[in-house]
């Protein structure tokens, strides 16, 4: 049904669970965090646009792959003392996960295709102190395609466009010193030469 969101955590059982110690061991070894002692991956989906059946038979046939893996609904206990982030795609990028889900979704029920929206939540388990935790969210967030997520669910999953801000009228210029100018190109992060800004 459209309106609700439903979310679904899934992780892979122990013995599956190659990405969490692969990163476990390069935090180990790259970072030196000597005070981990576990890591788990999750991936959270949020889905919208789909009936609470359709639903049912997703979580089995798309989301997870039971044999391998664990399945939780809507909330998830990440562990006493574990520490938790979750790292999502920024808007506009290619998130082949959510639309792989999609389209299987909109394939099994032969019906619209739903609003998928996929995070990897980290849980870091052991002993480390803020300053090893935040390297460690640096680490595995790569700002130029990625972002913390929110571990609150959203009441929708459809994209709000950001409000553009007025584009500023810069005045008086022409009568400016060589002096102003490279004060106005400073303040204002004219990307532009100043032979061209005096021209």
């Amino acid at each position: 049904m459209a309106g609700t969101v439903r979310r679904i955590f899934v992780e892979k059982k122990k013995g599956f669970d190659m990405e969490a110690r692969a990163l476990y061991r390069d935090l180990k070894d790259n970072l030196g965090i000597t005070g981990l002692e576990g890591v788990r991956i999750i991936n959270r989906y949020d889905v919208e646009g789909i009936s609470d059946d359709e639903y049912a038979a997703a979580k089995k046939l798309v989301f997870s792959e039971p044999p391998v893996d664990l399945v939780w609904d809507e909330e998830m206990d990440f562990g006493e003392g574990s520490r938790v982030f979750a790292v999502e795609y920024l808007p506009g990028q290619y998130d082949q996960r959510a639309d792989s889900a999609s389209q299987c979704i909109q394939m099994l029920f032969h019906g619209e295709r739903p609003a998928v929206r996929v995070a990897k939540v980290v849980v870091l388990q052991g002993s480390l102190s803020e300053e090893e935790f935040k390297r460690v969210r640096e680490y595995c967030i790569n700002p130029v395609e990625s972002r913390e997520a929110s571990m609150e669910k959203p009441e929708t999953l459809a994209e709000k466009p950001p409000v553009a801000e007025d584009v500023e009228v810069l005045t008086g210029f022409i009568k400016m010193s060589r002096g102003e100018l490279e004060a106005l190109a400073e303040e204002k992060g004219l990307a532009m030469s100043m032979e061209d800004l005096e021209f």
